[in-house]
């Protein structure tokens, strides 16, 4: 499955002023790793955040979000995120920081 690279790009700029992160091809897209710890990523037009699994049930009420399901069964923490919900960069931004802020708290790998 190919990502988009656009959205793939605006998040790389996000996360561009850290030196720990590293890109991995995963899941069909792309993963962007804090520390060896899984972020963010893009798949097709769907932007993954890896987030607190507390936090995560709280965010799938806001929109554009859902379960990442992506094997049939969902991941405890991770969401899908549509693209309507990331088309504003302030919106990418919210919730780029968002699993920024998650991945940096666990320890590196």
């Amino acid at each position: 499955m190919a990502f988009d690279e656009q959205l793939a790009e605006r998040v790389r700029a996000l996360l561009s002023g850290r030196v720990d992160v590293d890109e991995r091809r995963m899941f069909g897209g792309l993963g962007l790793l804090i520390a060896g710890n899984m972020c963010v990523g893009v798949i097709g037009e769907d932007l993954i955040v890896r987030l607190d699994p507390d936090d995560a049930a709280a965010a799938l009420a806001e929109p554009g979000a859902r379960p990442f399901d992506f094997t049939g069964r969902p991941m405890r923490g991770w969401l899908f995120v549509g693209p309507d919900a990331t088309a504003e960069d302030g919106d990418l931004e919210r919730w780029v920081r968002r699993a920024e802020a998650f991945a940096a708290s666990l320890p590196p790998k």
